[in-house]
């Protein structure tokens, strides 16, 4: 059975000790959130934040706060190895990116359904009463499906970009590391 993080009979270092090359104490505060069979996470956490400093961040924070922590610091550590320049901040800047794009092609989706009601609606006016259109009521609405037009035209453009996604990257997992 494990008991955060190591085995309860044999006294296997957590990962961080192993990585740190030290013994593993009872009271490592390392052991509950960086597991011998996860060396990967204390890795990429050590190489960002360094040990001392984590060691540090886990003493000062209460104990129900520190697994949040580490979570944390896992993230951001992933993403920084990742990219060292931007880090989270990379991502969820490509992520709003996408949905102002997302947002700016529902809104072109929205106008383009509006007028083909005012169309249909316009169609069916006329065909019930059988008089003379009005120049003037069609205009506008030819003018917003000219504007959406154009502003489709631009958006597609936008989305060949295989979005803003990192399709090298897309099947690591960035939250659980």
């Amino acid at each position: 059975m494990k008991e955060g993080g190591r085995k309860q009979n044999a006294m296997s270092p957590c990962a961080a000790c192993k990585l740190l090359r030290r013994r593993c104490a009872k009271d490592c505060v390392f052991a509950p959130y960086f597991p011998a069979d996860e060396p990967y996470k204390f890795g990429s956490v050590h190489k960002v934040f360094g040990a001392s400093n984590v060691n540090k961040m886990l003493q000062e924070l209460p104990e129900h706060q520190r697994r949040d922590a580490v979570s944390s610091m896992v993230y951001e550590a992933n993403a920084r190895v990742r990219d060292p320049v931007y880090g989270c901040v990379g991502a969820i800047s490509s992520l709003q990116q996408q949905v102002d794009m997302l947002q700016t092609q529902l809104a072109l989706a929205q106008a383009e359904v509006v007028h083909m009601r005012m169309h249909q609606l316009s169609g069916s006016t006329n065909q019930q009463h059988q008089s003379v259109p009005h120049a003037g009521s069609n205009s506008s609405s030819e003018n917003l499906y000219q504007s959406s037009r154009v502003l489709s035209s631009q958006t597609k453009s936008l989305f060949a970009m295989d979005m803003v996604v990192d399709q090298a990257n897309m099947g690591h997992c960035l939250w659980s590391c």
